[in-house]
This record gives C-alpha cells, structure tokens and sequence, in this order.
C-alpha cells in the first residue's frame, strides 16, 4: 500500500508558503499606512489569540459552535445518505424529486436563514438546523452518485446468488458507494462549519462567530483577527478528522491508497 503521508519536501513547501504570506504581511503593514484597525500586524494577532484562549469564554463559545457543527454536520449524514440511497435506488422517484432539490440547492442559503431564525427561534436548535441545511446537499449528491456507480457485474452477482434488496443494498452497494459518500462527507463538514458560524453572526448570543461580531463592534480587529485564525483552525481539525475516515473504512480504494508523485 502506497503512503499517504506527506514528504519532507511538501511539508517544507507548506511551511514556507506560510511564513512568506505572513511576512509579507508584516512588511505591508509595517511599511504602508494602513490603520491598524483595518489590518493589524501579525504578530499582534499572535498576541490576541494566545490572550483569547487564555479566557475561559473562548473555550465555552469554542464549545457552543463545535457541538453545533458536530450535530448539524450528523443530521446532514444521516438524513443525506438515506435521500441520495432512495433516489439511487428509485429512478422514478429521482426525476419526481430532483426538480425540488434543484430549486433548494441553488437558493441562497443566506437567504433562507432568517426564515429558520424566525420560525425556530434563536436557540441553538436553529443553528444546528442551519448547519445541517448546509451540509445537506453534497452528502445527497454524494451518496446518490455512489450508489449508481455500483459495478453491473457486482449487482449481476446479486442476481445469480438471489441476494434480497436490502442484502443486496448492504453487502454490495453501500459499501461500493462509500468512497463517494466519504467525499461527500469532507465537503459537508465544511459548509456544516460556515452554516454554523453565519447563524452566530445573525442568532447571535454564543459562539465563536457571534464573538467575532462582538470584537467587531468594539473595534478590537486584532481579537477579530485572532477569532477568524480560531475558526480556521477548527475547520481544519474537523476536515482533517472526516479525511482520515477514508483510510478507515475504505483503505481498499485508490483514493485512499494512492497520491501524486512527490507528495
């Protein structure tokens, strides 16, 4: 089996990218005019977010939005495998369906937040709600194009050995599906985490992007700054957790096995 593990080389090339960019910014900023309140320097970022963790609020509004990605992102799953395995499954259902999902999926999902807000209150069961709005649909398509990429001589298999639907569903197209639900999974988890945070910036109350608009408002763009590094921070984690699933549970596929030369 080929390693996935990145190389010296690419992890220097990573490293190195990121301390040019932040010292270009260091020297922008140092050697423009710009207002410290439109960009404040790195370093005092640095110093904003080692003061911000060092708070017990960060850690409690740290929590808040994790617990409502983790559920959103859950619902998304469970709710978006069993709608993408019945529209594989059912093509007469699919061409009745897909016109509404169609619609749903391109409307703004901005745009449909205030309504939830509105109906579901400002409590954190909205948010989750969001959230899972937001990873709904990648988790649908994802399982939808799994399923119907089944192998013909794996179902011609079931045929011969009489295997049941739901056997057959089981044993052969659930688990050939898998490598594309996983990709669906790895984009769901992250429009999880922008549903989650754009309904703390309009819900307000907790969280880490209900914070961010709380430093905002005072003028403290260094804590903004830092919040925003936070966020990035937990969005990573919470991708990198959902991408090592594919070693897991599908270490048998090329996606998991292979990567490109030097990487």
């Amino acid at each position: 089996m080929t390693s996935t593990r990145l190389s010296l080389a690419t992890v220097l090339w990573i490293v190195g990218i990121a301390v040019v960019f932040v010292g270009a910014w260091k020297v922008y900023v140092e050697v423009s005019d710009i207002s410290r309140f439109v960009l404040p320097a790195p370093d005092d970022v640095g110093l904003a977010l080692v003061d911000i963790l060092g708070e017990a609020r960060t850690w409690h509004h740290l929590r808040v939005t994790l617990t409502e990605i983790v559920l959103g992102f859950a619902a998304a799953v469970t709710v978006g495998v069993i709608v993408g395995t019945v529209l594989g499954e059912l093509p007469a259902v699919e061409r009745v369906v897909n016109p509404y999902l169609i619609v749903l999926q391109v409307l703004p999902k901005v745009a449909i937040i205030p309504l939830l807000l509105l109906w579901m209150g400002f409590g954190p069961s909205a948010k989750i709600l969001i959230a899972a709005v937001f990873a709904f649909f990648p988790m649908t398509a994802g399982t939808r194009a799994g399923i119907r990429s089944v192998e013909p001589g794996n179902l011609d298999l079931a045929a011969t050995l009489q295997m049941s639907r739901w056997k057959r569903l089981w044993l052969i197209e659930l688990r050939a599906a898998l490598p594309s639900i996983l990709t669906g999974m790895e984009v769901a988890i992250v429009l999880a985490t922008v549903g989650a945070v754009v309904s703390e910036y309009l819900a307000g109350g907790e969280g880490l992007g209900w914070l961010a608009v709380v430093n905002l408002n005072q003028l403290q763009v260094d804590n903004l700054f830092a919040v925003i590094v936070l966020l990035c921070a937990l969005g990573i984690v919470l991708y990198v957790a959902v991408a090592a699933l594919r070693r897991w549970l599908v270490p048998w596929h090329p996606s998991a096995t292979q990567r490109p030369p030097g990487v």
